[in-house]
């Protein structure tokens, strides 16, 4: 059974978890220095860090369940600023990850479709999204779900900059 459920501060230590986990599969293998993944994770992705993200009101986050067992999520921040999304009623999607070994379940479908619903219950009109420029497969699944490429930034880790593009998406006209 999958359900996906909106994220409580008791969940921080299993969020924390799912994100270093979900992070290192997707973007470590692009990291050129292992030591800055890792300085990163544990900046990024403390339970500290993760606790405090939590107790945020304008950062939202979801966990999708197989079977009781956490195996992705997602955080929406509201109303974040970028010079190429022309919105200020937005969502920024800064994370969707699904586990690698779930991810032919389809789960990230679902799991964009479920934060889709709760952008349009939270009367967004347009969701935004960054993608580093390597990440073929990520790139592919945003066109595929209608989001069109409006721009770029640099995505920081410890102090190098990743290439990213943005991606944006009407919710409501």
């Amino acid at each position: 059974m999958i359900e996906i459920k909106i994220t409580q501060e008791a969940d921080a230590v299993v969020l924390a978890l799912l994100g270093r986990q979900t992070y290192a599969e997707s973007h470590g293998h692009f990291i050129t220095e292992k030591n800055d993944l890792l300085k990163y994770l544990d900046t990024y992705y403390s339970v500290a860090q993760i606790r405090q993200d939590l107790a945020n009101p304008n950062q939202l986050h979801y966990i999708v369940y197989v079977n009781e067992l956490p195996v992705g999520y997602a955080k929406i921040v509201l109303n974040a600023k970028h010079e190429s999304v022309n919105s200020i009623h937005n969502g920024r999607l800064e994370r969707i990850y699904i586990l690698s070994d779930f991810i032919s379940l389809k789960l990230g479908q679902q799991l964009l479709s479920f934060v889709e619903a709760q952008a349009k219950t939270l009367k967004l009109d347009t969701l935004w999204l960054s993608v580093y420029i390597e990440n073929k497969r990520a790139i592919r699944f945003y066109e595929k779900n209608e989001f069109e490429n409006i721009g770029e930034l640099n995505f920081m880790v410890n102090g190098k900059p990743y290439e990213n593009m943005v991606f944006s998406k009407k919710i409501l006209a």
